[in-house]
C-alpha cells in the first residue's frame, strides 16, 4: 500500500516508530495529487511548498520527541470555505476569487495546534449550495469511483480528495448533507457533528442556524481522531456548546450488543434505489449479527423536510449574503454608473445561478407579509422535526438509513433540474434540521461499482455512540474496496 492510501492512524504509527517521515507521506501526497487531479478536479487552491514546510516542522518535532499528537505530521485538505491565513479562500464563488483570508478560522487553528500539514483548499459548490460540486464558480470536480459521475457535494472536493488519495484526510461543512452525501458516493466517512459540537468561526456562512464543521476520513477510527481534535467550546463561537468532548477513539470497542437501532420506514420509500436498498439492508442485518437489536421507528414529517429546508437556508443565506456587495472585500466590478449600479453588477456576475435563485427564494420568504406564511411556518415544521428524532431516540439508541436515495449520477443529469437536485438530500437535510448528530459510513458497492452509504444517526452529543455503531459496522464489514482511480 503507498503512503498515500494510508489511514491516520496507521501513519502515525509509522511516524512515531520512525519507520517513515512527514516529509515522505507528504510527497506521496503531492505527487498523487500531480498524478490524478487534472481528471478528478478537486483542488482550487494548491499549497505544495507550505505543505512541505508544515511536514519538515513535524518531522523535527518527532526527531526531539515533541509530537504533537495524532495528527501530527499527517497531510489534510480544507474545504476552501475556512478562512486559512494568508491563502486564498473563495468559497467556490468568483465574488471572492480575490479574497485572501486575513485569519484563521477556530478549526484551522485548532488543525494546525495538532502539527497536521496542509496540502491546499477544496472544490465546492458555490457558497456550499448544492448537491454536485457542479456548482462552483470555477469548475466541476469529478468523481473518483466513475469520472463521468459527480462526487456529490457541497464538499465533494474534501471527499474526492480523500477517496482519490490526494489528501488523508479533509475537513468539510454540512448544511444538509454536505459531507454526508459525497462521502457516500465517493466511498469514505463523513461525520456531521451535533450543532454546536465543532466551532462555525471562521467558517464562511450560508445558513448559520444549520451549517456544521465536520471530517471526511478513510475509516471510523480516523473520523474519531479527527472529531476529538476539532470539537470543543469556542468563545468566539456563540453558537458553540460548552459540554465535555469525549475522547472519541479510546470509546470505539464495536460491542453492539443489546442496543437498539431504529428503521424508519419513511427512509425506505419510493424513489429510493432498488440497490441501494438492497445493499443498506444488507448494513442493517450485518449489526444484528452482532447483537443489535432493530426496531421500527417513525419520522412522519420527513416528506416536510426538503421543503422546510429551502425557506429556512435560504432564507438566512439571502441575510449572509447581503455582505458581498462590492465594497468591503472580495470583487468589485468596475464600470458602474453610481452605487446601485455597482451593487447590481458585482451581485449579479459574481453569484453563479445557483446562489441568486436562493438569495431570491430567501428574501421574499423573508419580506413583509411573507414572513409568517414562509419563514415563521418552516420554523413550527422544524420545531415538529426534531420533536419527531427526540421521540424516536426514546425507542431506539441509534436511527439507520441510507445516505443518499441513490448512487452518484451522471454529471449534468440534474443540473438544470433544482428540484430533482434538492432531492438527493432527503435523508440527510431532516439532521439538520433537527440539530442532531450523524455520519454516513461505506457499506457496499452497487452491480455497476458505485459506493453506498449506511447513514448512522444519533441524539445530540452522543457521537461516541454513533461512532461506535459505525465502527462495529465496519469491523463487520471488513475492508472496503480501494478506488480504482
Amino acid at each position: 500500500m503507498k503512503l498515500y492510501q494510508e489511514t491516520i492512524h496507521s501513519l502515525h504509527d509509522k511516524l512515531k516508530a520512525g519507520d517513515i517521515t512527514s516529509r515522505q507521506i507528504t510527497e506521496s501526497v503531492l505527487e498523487r495529487i500531480d498524478a490524478v487531479d487534472e481528471k478528478v478536479r478537486a483542488f482550487i487552491t494548491r499549497m505544495d511548498e507550505l505543505a512541505l514546510q508544515m511536514a519538515d516542522a513535524a518531522d523535527e518535532r518527532f526527531r526531539k520527541g515533541e509530537s504533537l499528537g495524532s495528527l501530527d505530521g499527517i497531510p489534510v485538505a480544507l474545504k476552501d470555505i475556512f478562512l486559512t491565513e494568508g491563502i486564498l479562500t473563495t468559497c467556490g464563488s468568483r465574488i471572492l476569487e480575490n479574497f485572501v483570508a486575513p485569519y484563521d478560522g477556530t478549526a484551522v487553528s485548532q488543525l494546525k495546534m495538532e502539527g497536521a500539514v496542509f496540502v491546499g483548499k477544496t472544490n465546492m459548490d458555490e457558497f456550499a449550495m448544492g448537491s454536485s460540486t457542479e456548482n462552483s464558480g470555477f469548475f466541476p470536480t469529478h468523481n473518483p469511483w466513475d469520472l463521468e459521475r459527480v462526487p456529490g457535494g457541497s464538499s465533494g472536493g474534501s471527499a474526492a480528495t480523500v477517496a482519490a488519495g490526494e489528501a488523508i484526510f479533509a475537513l468539510g461543512t454540512d448544511t444538509g448533507g454536505s459531507i454526508r452525501q459525497p462521502a457516500s458516493h465517493c466511498g469514505v466517512v463523513g461525520i456531521k457533528p451535533t450543532y454546536g459540537r465543532v466551532s462555525r468561526y471562521g467558517v464562511i456562512a450560508f445558513a448559520s442556524s444549520l451549517d456544521q464543521v465536520g471530517p471526511i476520513t478513510r475509516d471510523v477510527m480516523d473520523g474519531a481522531i479527527l472529531l476529538k481534535a476539532i470539537s470543543g467550546h469556542d468563545p468566539a463561537d456563540s453558537t458553540s456548546a460548552n459540554v465535555p468532548v469525549p475522547d472519541y477513539p479510546s470509546l470505539l470497542t464495536g460491542d453492539v450488543e443489546g442496543m437498539k437501532a431504529g428503521l424508519p420506514a419513511e427512509y425506505f420509500e419510493e424513489g429510493l434505489d432498488p440497490q441501494v436498498e438492497e445493499i443498506v439492508r444488507k448494513a442493517v442485518a450485518d449489526l444484528e449479527k452482532r447483537g443489535m437489536e432493530i426496531v421500527p421507528v417513525s419520522l412522519p414529517s420527513t416528506k416536510y423536510a426538503v421543503a422546510t429546508y429551502y425557506i429556512i437556508a435560504p432564507a438566512e443565506a439571502s441575510s449572509n449574503l447581503a455582505r458581498y456587495d462590492g465594497v468591503r472585500f472580495g470583487v468589485r466590478y468596475p464600470d458602474a454608473k453610481g452605487l446601485t449600479e455597482m451593487y447590481k453588477k458585482t451581485r449579479s456576475r459574481g453569484f453563479g445561478p445557483e446562489v441568486q435563485r436562493r438569495i431570491m427564494l430567501g428574501t421574499f420568504a423573508l419580506s413583509a407579509g411573507y414572513y409568517d406564511a414562509y419563514y415563521g411556518k418552516a420554523q413550527r415544521v422544524r420545531t415538529i422535526i426534531r420533536r419527531e428524532f427526540d421521540e424516536a431516540f426514546t425507542k431506539a439508541d441509534v436511527i439507520l438509513s441510507p445516505t443518499a436515495p441513490t448512487p452518484a449520477f451522471p454529471l449534468g443529469e440534474k443540473v438544470d433540474d433544482p428540484l430533482q437536485m434538492y432531492l438527493t438530500d432527503i435523508c440527510t437535510i431532516p439532521v439538520n434540521i433537527a440539530g442532531v448528530a450523524a455520519m454516513s459510513v461505506p457499506c457496499g458497492l452497487t452491480s455497476s461499482g458505485l459506493p453506498v452509504g449506511l447513514h448512522v444517526i444519533s441524539s445530540p452529543f452522543t457521537e461516541d455512540l454513533m461512532l461506535n455503531v459505525a465502527y462495529a459496522y465496519e469491523q463487520e464489514r471488513g475492508e472496503f474496496p480501494r478506488c480504482p482511480l
